[in-house]
This record gives structure tokens, C-alpha cells and sequence, in this order.
């Protein structure tokens, strides 16, 4: 009988020879994971190493002029008063008009006194690396170029930075507005493409005849995934803001302050861009369900719609809102088809209903770091982590849900 494997020798040969080429490979995947994580870490640390360290600033004015009471122990409406004395009336004005001064925080009314009257003047900040390594390095240069300025250890990344609208001075500017911005349109867009793409999901996988038509349809859908992001931007713009103006910029429901370019048009231009990934990630989740529950539920006397409503969806819905919400993470981070939209590159007024003008987190940082102070690029830092929470937020509420909503079979 005629034997085709190695033997003897040449079995040990062949058997070294495979265990040096998967050895290889090994070698190949391990060097990819650390590329990888040396990656990560080089983003991670250059972004921390903006976001924290030393700044060196002085008040243009004395904070005694305007009032006898330090201004740390001023109540809500004792800034209010001193606001409206040292204001000029335009000014003041202007504010209430952006929000109602009587409605804003004394967290607010204490950044406008800073920021209006005793005007932070920033003379020059330090990384986080040369914070830490040369210490009393910084100390003495600040004290020799700067002996009137203040010297302390800075985080960018502050709950007061957090909750503050934007201004145009950086030490005063904050990402309220963006942040808000961002969840109205990641708001709109999950209203919008969810249930359109897990319909269309449905109908692919379940439904449709498995023809030429459907084969092209479902081409065409995968290579929408990977259509650059701009291009749906101008999609947005044609459609949205212009062809459908009547209805985004609110005039059809007597809102006649606005035109299309609002966070409605954002929104939606949002979710047309997340819908084709949407629905490839939820043909995936409907494809992993056993088709033996299928048949159970056909045998027992289900219809088509019965067998998918009571046994389908349930089974797959953790991996539809997983993929949804994935999708849009990636609509998060975008920035192109904001633009040309119309996202504002300055706005401090918080968007109050989907008929507002609005900016977004990647808007923002993109406006700051083309700055030349470095001030801005410090804030930038800090609204980048602020952008990273809000996506790992985002991809930790897909992972609780689908290993809430998972089921075992």
C-alpha cells in the first residue's frame, strides 16, 4: 500500500518546518500587536502631554476695583450687579440676549466677571513632559521673564471647561456647546437610522429573493460603507439644506429665525452616513441566529412576520443596537460633512431644539488647533479626551447592552 505522508526523517523535517512557519507567524501578529499599542499610547500621551502643565497668567485688571468683596465669596446675584455696573450696556445687552443673564449659573456670571472684566492675560504654558522634568527650570523662567504672573499646574480638562460655552479667549472657552451639539446629532441621527436600517436589514435577510437584483442592492450597500465621508456631506447639503429647507430649518412649524443649515440637517446627514453600516451590522446579527428557531417556530404554525418578530429580533436585537452604536461612534468623530452642512466654527448659544445652529466636538478642535496661541492647542488636548470619554462611553454602553440583551442557545 502506498503511504503519502513523511516518514521517519522526513516527518520530523516537515513537522519543524511547520512549527517554524507558524513560530513566523506568531512573530508577525505579536509585532503587530505591539505597533499597535506603541500607536495608541504615542496618541494617548500626546494628547495628555497638551492637556496638563504649567501656565503662567496675570490679570490685566485688579478683581478689588470692581468690588470690595473678594470675588470667590460673591453669591450669584452680587456678580450679576457688579456685571451690569462695569458692562457697557451693548455689551450686556448682547449677553442676555444669547442666554437670559437671570438664568445662568454662578458658575457663568463668575467666568464672564473673570473673562469681561479682570481679563486673563496668558503669558505662556508648558507641556506635561517638561512640567514634571524640569520643574524648577519653569519656576525660575517664569519668575525672571514674568514677575508679576501667577504660576500654577494646570488640567485643561476641568468640570468648569466641561459646562462653559465657548468664548474667544482660551482660558475662558469650554466645549458645553459642542458637547450638547454632538448628542443632538448623534440623537437624530440613531432616530433616523435605526429603524431604517434594521427594516431594511430585515427585509434583505429575510425576504427578498436571493436574485440579481438583490445581489446588486446588497454590492451597492457594502460599497456605501466605504464612500468617503465628504461625499455625504454634499448629499446632506443638495438635500437636507436645500431641496427639503422648508422642513429642516422649521419654517413649515413657524420657525422663521433659522434656514437649513441646522443641526436637523446635521443630524440626518449623520444618519444616511451610519445607515449602510448599520444595516450590514444587522444582517450579521440576524444571520447568527440559528435557523433551527426558524423552523421550530414554522413548525408550531408561525407566520413569516411571527417567527421574526417573537424569535429573530429578540435574538438578534444586542447585535443590532452593538453595530448601530458603533456606527455611530464613527459619526461622532466626523468632521467633513459638518462643514459643509453648515456647523458653526463659534457659537456660545446651547442648541435648544433640532431648528438651531449648532457646532460639534470635531468642529471645535479643529477651529482651536489651527490657532497659533498655544493656549488653543492646550484647550484642543483638552477637548480631544473630552471627545475620547464621550466614544468609549458610547462603546461601553454597546458592550453592557449586548451582553445584557444577549441571549445563549
Amino acid at each position: 500500500m502506498n503511504n503519502h505522508y513523511p516518514q521517519n526523517e522526513s516527518f520530523r523535517a516537515a513537522l519543524k518546518t511547520r512549527y517554524r512557519v507558524a513560530n513566523i507567524w506568531q512573530g508577525i501578529f505579536i509585532f503587530a500587536l505591539l505597533v499597535s499599542l506603541i500607536s495608541l499610547t504615542a496618541l494617548i500621551y500626546n494628547v495628555m502631554d497638551g492637556a496638563f502643565g504649567y501656565v503662567a497668567f496675570e490679570y490685566k485688571k485688579d478683581p478689588a476695583t470692581f468690588t470690595s468683596t473678594p470675588v470667590e465669596n460673591l453669591s450669584k446675584e452680587e456678580l450679576l450687579v457688579v456685571l451690569k455696573s462695569n458692562l457697557s450696556a451693548g455689551a450686556y445687552k448682547k449677553l442676555d440676549n444669547e442666554q437670559p443673564m437671570l438664568n445662568r449659573s454662578r458658575a457663568d456670571l463668575y467666568s464672564l466677571f473673570l473673562e469681561r472684566l479682570v481679563q486673563l492675560d496668558i503669558k505662556q504654558i508648558w507641556s506635561l513632559t517638561d512640567s514634571i522634568f524640569h520643574s524648577a527650570e519653569i519656576k525660575a523662567e517664569a519668575a525672571q521673564k514674568y514677575p508679576k504672573a501667577k504660576l500654577e499646574f494646570r488640567s485643561w480638562l476641568t468640570p468648569q471647561f466641561l459646562s462653559s460655552p465657548m468664548s474667544s479667549k482660551a482660558g475662558f472657552a469650554g466645549v458645553r456647546t459642542a458637547i450638547l451639539g454632538s448628542l443632538w446629532l448623534v440623537g437624530i441621527a440613531l432616530l433616523f437610522a435605526l429603524p431604517i436600517g434594521a427594516g431594511a436589514a430585515i427585509y434583505l435577510q429575510e425576504y427578498a429573493p436571493k436574485n440579481w437584483l438583490t445581489k446588486i442592492i446588497q454590492t451597492n450597500i457594502n460599497n456605501l460603507a466605504g464612500v468617503p465621508s465628504i461625499v455625504y456631506g454634499m448629499l446632506g447639503l443638495a438635500i437636507f439644506v436645500r431641496a427639503l429647507e422648508t422642513f429642516t430649518s422649521g419654517v413649515l412649524f413657524g420657525v422663521t429665525d433659522s434656514n437649513g443649515r441646522t443641526i436637523l440637517s446635521a443630524g440626518l446627514t449623520m444618519g444616511v452616513l451610519t445607515l449602510p453600516l448599520i444595516i450590514i451590522n444587522a444582517q450579521e446579527a440576524i444571520k447568527a441566529v440559528p435557523d433551527s428557531l426558524r423552523q421550530a417556530a414554522y413548525g408550531v404554525g408561525a407566520t413569516k412576520w411571527q417567527t421574526i418578530w417573537h424569535f429573530v429580533l429578540p435574538n438578534s436585537i444586542a447585535g443590532i443596537l452593538t453595530g448601530s452604536i458603533l456606527a455611530l461612534s464613527r459619526a461622532l468623530g466626523e468632521t467633513a460633512p459638518l462643514i459643509i452642512v453648515g456647523a458653526s466654527t463659534f457659537i456660545s448659544v446651547d442648541p435648544s431644539s433640532p431648528f438651531s445652529k449648532f457646532t460639534a466636538l470635531p468642529i471645535q478642535i479643529y477651529q482651536w488647533t489651527t490657532r497659533a496661541q498655544p493656549e488653543f492647542h492646550a484647550i484642543a488636548a483638552g477637548a480631544i479626551l473630552a471627545l475620547l470619554i464621550l466614544l468609549l462611553t458610547l462603546n461601553a454602553t454597546a458592550v453592557l447592552l449586548r451582553n445584557r440583551l444577549q441571549r445563549k442557545y
